[in-house]
């Protein structure tokens, strides 16, 4: 990856492993602490995040997993919190316009979830983990070997959470959850380089929030707020040598939400459907390298509550990529990808970049445009359900192009990393009020700017590492009635962490994490129109005895909790049928959770 003229960061299975400790049941503080992402609450009723990249709405991050759609067309929703990390190699991320690559849902970046791979010895791993919050997980991975060509993993995950009420205001600030997970995975790797991969999912969580017991939000009624999703998802990818100069491969994927929501006397009954097939083959010669393919990609949501929001999507869609090294120390990429869209029609979507790599310096620069096909789905309705949102008309397709220049060097111990980034979105959809009580979805006028800076600065001597890093945001987009412009809502300008680690393998780890959250722009919060800064401290420690190991993670030291500035319910109910301002600080306050590690095999 370090050849490749598109910039792919990795978190290595050590950063996995130290992040797997502080939230064994999801991956969401894994994102949150990567440079360039923000993880952010949705719902502060059920918990909901989707994950921004550089200052991107949610919606528009694809979340892959072993580059197969296996949580649905997008990050979004409860996606994050019901990915269990304890089965992931590594994490792949590219940031900016990946439509060229991955298709239209991944307009503003693609994380992609890599698996474990067996070895060549069973192996097997189990965590128990408590918090202070009554919550409770077990994680049991182990993988074997099967014959000399065969082998395979099983994960299984059990979660839960009692329904927490911090200010004692009868409003759920932390809501209750009980998850089932499995995932087996077959794995082929034959004499002549073919392989074959099969993986099979089922998840099945009930999400409790809202009011509790007997309380009741303003208007004098009580309002349980609930989610009970059930999810089951297949995939394979077939590789074989083609001759001696290339790769065929075939992708697919197909997976099924079904989900129940009930905001107070209203259940909301709906199905979702990702389906992908893909077909390539790859050449490489001497100084370049190639791959080309057909894809066809169908999303499907059906409502059986409001079916006027029913959509059927299909995009079956060309793609071609070069790589090509124009001496030993410059190579470029270019990757082109049309996609015929069954409703908004033809999108092209290329993307250009180059590498050049002067001793211990490593220059790259990045274009891309991009496409998104609206859905009924943006992070209120997905807060509020779609009871008071009109019928979608005359939607147009939201684009975007995004550029960026990033600069690395490498001395001795010392990494450092500086990235210039600007995105431009057209048509961007947001949600506009149209009476007390009716909201309706419409193509933002003038053009969404985010313009960035991301700083990187790693120092590595074993058993340390000490890394620090900031990221400088300016997102605006014009105001309801075209006539200025305003800063995005929930994007902090100023950003910035501080995490040193020490770790020996066969004694253990102890880490601190410093994390500063700048001010925000809130919007429509009667309370307040801009939010406090904030730190956040965590301290990790864990000890190894042989197979065995201990950890306890305390997280927000500085006990930060928004409920002890404001109220977290709204006075009246809000045009999209939301009781709660957005969250823009932590809503659990501080938190303590400790474990057991048990490995297995060698």
């Amino acid at each position: 990856m370090q050849d490749e003229p598109i910039r792919v960061e990795v978190l290595s299975q050590e950063e996995i492993e130290e992040k797997l400790l502080m939230r064994p049941g999801n991956i969401s503080m894994m994102l949150n602490e990567t440079g360039g992402l923000r993880v952010q609450v949705t719902s502060p009723a059920l918990g909901s995040a989707n994950v921004r990249i550089h200052g991107m709405r949610g919606r528009y991050t694809q979340l892959l997993a072993d580059g197969l759609p296996l949580y649905g067309g997008q990050a979004s929703s409860l996606g994050l919190l019901q990915v269990p990390p304890s089965d992931l190699g590594q994490v792949e991320i590219i940031k900016g316009a990946s439509s060229a690559l991955y298709g239209g849902q991944a307009l503003g970046g693609v994380i992609n979830l890599v698996s474990k791979r067996p070895g060549p010895d069973a192996e097997g791993e189990m965590i128990l983990n408590a918090t202070t919050r009554d919550a409770q997980d077990l994680s049991a991975y182990g993988a074997t070997p099967l014959s000399s060509n065969w082998s395979a993993s099983l994960l299984s995950n059990y979660n839960r959470q009692s329904t927490q009420d911090l200010d004692d205001d009868d409003w759920i600030d932390m809501p209750g959850y009980e998850r089932i997970a499995i995932r087996p995975r077959l794995f082929y790797d034959g004499p002549d380089g073919s392989s074959a991969y099969l993986t099979l999912g089922a998840m099945a969580e009930d999400r409790r929030g809202g009011t509790e017991g007997g309380g009741v939000v303003p208007d004098g009624q009580p309002f349980p707020q609930n989610q009970d999703t059930r999810r089951f998802d297949v995939g394979i990818v077939l590789e074989r040598p083609v001759s001696n100069w290339g790769v065929a491969q075939l992708r697919s994927s197909a997976t099924r939400q079904s989900h129940d929501h009930r905001f107070g006397d209203l259940l909301e009954e709906d199905q979702h459907e990702t389906m992908l097939i893909e077909a390539s083959i790859a050449g490489e010669a001497t100084t370049t390298s190639w791959v080309g393919g057909l894809a066809y990609q169908a999303d499907d949501y059906e409502s059986a509550t409001f079916p006027v929001f029913n959509y059927h999507y299909e995009a079956p869609a060309l793609f071609a990529q070069l790589d090509h090294d124009l001496a030993e120390d410059i190579s470029f990429a270019a990757s082109a990808r049309w996609d015929e869209h069954s409703e908004y029609g033809g999108q092209f979507s290329p993307r250009l970049s180059m590498l050049y790599r002067p001793g211990p310096w490593t220059v790259r620069a990045s274009w891309g445009r991009g496409f998104y096909a609206p859905t009924p789905f943006v992070e209120e309705t997905e807060a509020a359900g779609l009871s008071r949102l009109e019928p979608l008309k005359g939607m147009d397709v939201e684009s975007a192009e995004t550029l960026s220049l990033d600069f690395g060097h490498t001395v001795g111990a010392f990494e450092s990393g500086l990235t210039l980034f600007a995105s431009d979105i057209d048509e961007a959809v947001r949600l506009q009020t149209a009476a007390s009580d009716r909201v309706r979805l419409i193509n933002q006028e003038g053009v969404t700017r985010t313009r960035g800076v991301e700083a990187l600065l790693r120092w590595r001597q074993t058993p340390y590492v000490v890394t620090a890093s900031y990221l400088y945001l300016d997102a605006s987009e014009a105001t309801d009635d075209a006539s200025g412009r305003r800063s995005v809502p929930l994007t902090p300008r100023h950003s910035w962490g501080v995490v040193a680690m020490w770790e020996d393998h066969d004694r253990g780890r102890i880490g601190l994490e410093l994390y500063y959250t700048g001010e925000q722009a809130l919007e429509n919060n009667p309370y307040r129109n801009t939010s406090d800064s904030y730190l956040h401290i965590g301290l990790l420690g864990e000890i190894v005895l042989g197979r065995f190991s201990l950890f306890l993670n305390l997280e927000n030291l500085l006990d930060v909790r928004q409920t002890r500035e404001d109220s977290l319910v709204l006075p009246n109910r809000a045009p999209d049928g939301r009781w709660t301002v957005d969250a823009w600080a932590p809503l659990e306050g501080f938190i303590a959770n400790a474990g057991v590690r048990m490995k297995f095999g060698r």
